[in-house]
């Protein structure tokens, strides 16, 4: 578990065994309350116990099973009180997995475990819960998860910078807060680790491309012998449970969005600019998850696009074949039908007694070939198609 106060652009880490004890609101700002989904339901009395007092709230028990649920797809619902978001995210990272901590629920594996590109055997979609209160947001991520670490060492550097930047300074407003990096309250901070974890996956496009496009160069050529059809049909499939997934988290952050409309209005400018903050960043990371979604389907696709091509190049090879084979036996037609005229057994067959018989027949069957083959040639059965 991991526990940061945030008062206007200064970040600390509160350490100890139990870092819960005592813990108290800053005079300005507010508390991010981290730790791994096995921590959480070991300690979901002391965590009740210190939102209670922070906040006056405690998690209903349905948002508490929703936390430690890791086969949760994304979604968002809410209180009077609180907020609360359930996000999967995508990383590469095979390191971080539920499945590594001893608890009875087995995580859900959107991807199969064989077959298809590494990169998609590698995406890991590990459900993150939010719950955003006024001035306390406590998340809940997978084990050992990095956008937690990677965020909170970006945060501390922030606050490094702005904590010189302000020094013998008031205390700087809002916009400097959000500009500095340092979010200016839970619900910000919520959408920023929501926009890491979606830029995850962004990163990943290029390697994705590329495997797909290996793949899509050996179904279309001609001279390899495609026979990975399983592993296609895997990358395929994984490719669909990709789309489904950003779409549940286009709709989790588009009904998260909606609900930032129905706030009560802002009482002081600085109020309007955070919540006109909220909703930029809201439709910023909506924009992110929609060029996911675009990706996917684009190379899904793709991989479409090369079996049609794959087989319609199969189809016109076979084609090729059988007409070389047809024109052969056209050719060759004549020559048997005349090989088995002379074959009969008949007493008197003209030229059969005859000296030079044998190389008349022999030259009007060469005569016939060459002619059906100049005949086949000017109309260009005998011509092999350019690759």
């Amino acid at each position: 578990m991991r526990i940061f106060t945030i008062d206007a652009t200064l970040v600390t880490e509160t350490f100890g065994q139990n870092p819960l004890a005592g813990l108290s609101l800053p005079q300005r700002g507010y508390l991010w309350i981290t730790c791994t989904r096995a921590r959480f339901e070991l300690m979901q009395a002391q965590i009740q116990a210190a939102l209670q007092t922070l906040c006056g709230v405690q998690l209903l028990d349905l948002h508490i099973s929703d936390l430690l649920n890791q086969q949760l797809p994304s979604r968002y619902d809410y209180t009077s009180q609180y907020d609360l978001l359930v996000f999967r995210r995508l990383a590469a990272n095979d390191a971080e997995s539920d499945a590594k901590v001893a608890t009875p629920v087995q995580p859900l594996s959107y991807l199969p475990a064989r077959g298809g590109p590494p990169i998609l055997r590698r995406i890991d979609t590990s459900p993150v819960g939010f719950v955003v209160l006024d001035r306390v947001l406590l998340s809940v991520h997978p084990a050992d998860c990095s956008v937690r670490d990677i965020y909170a060492a970006r945060l501390l550097a922030a606050s490094g910078t702005d904590a010189r930047s302000h020094h013998g300074q008031g205390a700087p407003d809002g916009r400097s807060t959000g500009a500095r990096g340092v979010p200016a309250n839970p619900a910000d901070m919520m959408l920023r680790i929501v926009n890491q974890m979606v830029d995850g996956y962004l990163a990943l496009r290029r390697q994705l491309s590329h495997q797909l496009d290996h793949w899509q160069a050996e179904l279309i050529d001609p001279r390899t012998r495609f026979n990975n059809w399983g592993a296609l049909l895997n990358a395929r499939l994984s490719l669909h449970q990709l789309d489904e997934l950003c779409e549940d988290q286009r709709s989790a952050v588009l009904d998260w969005s909606e609900s930032i409309k129905a706030w009560p209005e802002a009482d002081t400018p600085a109020s309007q600019r955070e919540r006109d903050s909220l909703q930029v960043r809201s439709r910023d990371v909506l924009e992110h998850i929609e060029r996911v979604v675009h990706h996917v389907q684009r190379l899904e696709q793709n991989a479409e696009t090369a079996v049609q091509m794959h087989f319609n190049a199969q189809s016109h090879r076979t084609n090729e074949i059988m007409r070389t084979l047809t024109v052969l036996t056209a050719i060759f037609l004549p020559l048997n039908l005349i090989a088995g005229i002379f074959g009969m057994n008949f007493e008197f067959i003209p030229f059969l007694h005859q000296s030079n018989g044998f190389w008349f027949a022999m030259g009007a069957m060469l005569l016939i070939a060459v002619t059906l083959v100049l005949v086949f040639s000017r109309k260009r059965y005998l011509d092999r198609s350019t690759r």
